[in-house]
């Protein structure tokens, strides 16, 4: 199981120092990925946790990162692609590839903020046609001389578009989701299915089933199928509801129940940690804080007792 991060994306240590700074060290740790999320707004008479309350653009946020690393590998999770037409995310995702030495994966979901979606303009539904249509146009944009799509939902003229994605095929799309119809979406038709902050050990554990059931039903590899999960982690505190929470021998062994789970990538997001990510927390401590959990659990290196850290999985 690979060993990523999310990228300071929300909150006080969302500003361009931290964000420069933590990239290179994720990266020095060797740190497989960074993961960034959307959030575009929130309603005045919503009630959402302190995380989405003060949250940067997750592609700039990636191409800042982009510009600050050589490897580390550089993943969104999700952008709830109702917002935004094909054709544009097919452009945006195609130049942060270009910029970044072909190192972007791509993950999509459908949202569910209506705020949002009045503010866009869109809505998600029929979820199911608008995912495969939508998938279509970008697979068509960044593989195709001459691209053209006529759905129910997007339609697409002749066009070319370019410079084209560095890596073959364009970046990996991965698509969120928990209901059984999105899972085995997921599985049929993407490279993988990438969880949200609110997934279980136990809703991953069956969600890995499903998708690469469906993996198979289609004819297709399931162990080349990503699955790909936010951890939210709660450092110095034990929760048994949290899997990734206590001291650093505690979270090691929930990682380790993930990678049993079937899991192939493990991104610890301390976004969701509110000294860390939360509006209101002291910018400094917040660096300090991120900087001694990412040090204590990277896949390579010592945590800072001087204990060598494992490679999990």
């Amino acid at each position: 199981m690979l060993i990523s991060c999310g990228l300071p994306v929300s909150g006080a240590w969302a500003h361009p120092a931290s964000l420069g700074r933590f990239a290179r060290r994720a990266e020095e740790l060797g740190y497989h990925g960074l993961w960034s999320f959307q959030r575009l707004l929130v309603g005045r008479e919503q009630h959402l946790a302190p995380v989405y309350r003060s949250v940067l653009d997750p592609i700039v946020a990636l191409g800042y990162a982009a510009a600050c690393t050589e490897r580390i590998r550089l993943g969104v999770s999700v952008i709830n692609l109702p917002y935004v037409s094909p054709a544009y995310l097919a452009k945006q995702a195609a130049t942060l590839d270009v910029l970044s030495g072909g190192r972007h994966d791509l993950g999509l979901g459908t949202g569910w903020s209506e705020p949002e979606f009045r503010a866009t303009g869109s809505r998600p539904d029929p979820r199911g046609r608008r995912v495969e249509e939508y998938l279509a146009v970008l697979h068509a944009l960044w593989n195709d001389e001459v691209a053209a799509f006529e759905g129910e939902l997007y339609q697409l003229p002749p066009s070319t578009m370019a410079p084209r994605p560095v890596q073959p095929g364009g970046p990996p799309v991965l698509l969120g989701g928990l209901a059984d119809a999105a899972l085995r979406r997921a599985g049929r038709i993407s490279a993988g299915w990438v969880t949200s902050s609110r997934t279980s050990l136990d809703d991953v554990t069956r969600g890995v089933q499903i998708v690469r059931r469906a993996a198979e039903e289609a004819g297709r590899d399931p162990d080349l199928v990503r699955i790909v999960v936010r951890g939210n982690v709660q450092a110095g505190r034990r929760d048994d509801a949290m899997p990734l929470s206590g001291d650093w021998e505690q979270i090691r062994g929930g990682a380790q129940l993930y990678a049993e789970a079937g899991v192939t990538e493990l991104f610890y997001d301390l976004n969701w940690d509110p000294l860390i990510g939360g509006p209101d927390a002291d910018p400094l401590a917040a660096g300090e804080r991120a900087e001694e959990i990412i040090t204590a659990l990277a896949p390579a290196g010592e945590s800072p007792s001087g204990e060598q850290s494992v490679t999990l999985g």
